[in-house]
């Protein structure tokens, strides 16, 4: 298991060269309102499931984060990072996390299910308590 370090910052301003690296950009790209920055980590054709609703490409994420989530003053806590392989020029990542208020408040624990192709997440499976 690498990194279980409790925060989403790995300290440089992209997505880094590891597949680690380019999960924990996400987050922080969430976190920080980084709009051009979290869709040039994700493929166009992104999709993400979650149990409340899927988003079939990357256009339609990028605009429900910047324009309609409900909770924007958000971080995301990353407890541990699992990376697997995959199948060809995949590789998936499991991410345990916690998503924080602005208070530091739980509000719910996750477990994210990354696929990464060419240096980009192309889904999200995301999985909520």
């Amino acid at each position: 298991m690498a990194g279980s370090e409790n925060d989403s910052d790995d300290g440089d301003g992209g997505g880094g060269d590891d597949p680690e690296s380019l999960v924990r950009a996400y987050y922080r790209a969430l976190d920080d309102h980084e709009y051009e920055a979290l869709e040039s980590i994700l493929t166009p054709t992104f999709t993400q499931r979650r149990p409340d609703r899927t988003f079939e490409n990357r256009a339609a994420f990028v605009r429900f984060m910047r324009e309609d989530r409900p909770t924007t003053d958000t971080s995301h806590e990353v407890l541990a990072v699992l990376v697997g392989g995959g199948d060809g020029a995949e590789t998936r990542i499991a991410v345990q996390g916690r998503l924080l208020d602005g208070a530091g408040t739980e509000l719910f624990q996750f477990v994210d299910v990354f696929t990464l192709e060419d240096g980009q997440v192309s889904r999200l499976e995301t999985y909520t308590q």
